[in-house]
């Protein structure tokens, strides 16, 4: 798995790729502990378009990143979650501590606005 970050307009694009399990999820952990680590009130988003699979593991990352983004007056979105990841999602009764957008250009927006 591999995980590439860029910035637009504040917000922290990470794109991960492949599977997130077993040990790639440490890969994902350390991308997104450095974006929440590096703001004040981080806004990141993360794109699934490329990632195939994910265990709980990965699960567990991003219930950790949003517990993290969270406490310092951050958020965490996400696009192009496909079928098998949502099912885990929405099988852990996760799915609402996400913010879910339709692509890239709503989220930046919507992450960049100061309303939650």
């Amino acid at each position: 798995m591999a995980t590439t970050i860029r910035q637009r307009d504040g917000v922290a694009i990470l794109e991960p790729s492949g599977k997130i399990m077993g040990s790639s999820v440490s890969e994902l952990r350390d991308a997104i502990t450095s974006q929440i680590d590096a703001s004040e009130a981080p806004r990141i988003l993360i794109n699934f378009e490329r990632v195939t699979m994910m265990d709980s593991s990965g699960l567990g990352t991003l219930m950790g990143a949003h517990v993290a983004a969270t406490r310092k007056k951050g958020r965490i979105g996400v696009i192009h979650v496909g079928k098998n990841i949502k099912n885990l999602i929405v099988r852990s009764r996760l799915v609402s501590i996400f913010e879910h957008f339709d692509g890239e250009d709503s989220a930046v927006a919507g992450l960049s606005s100061e309303s939650e």
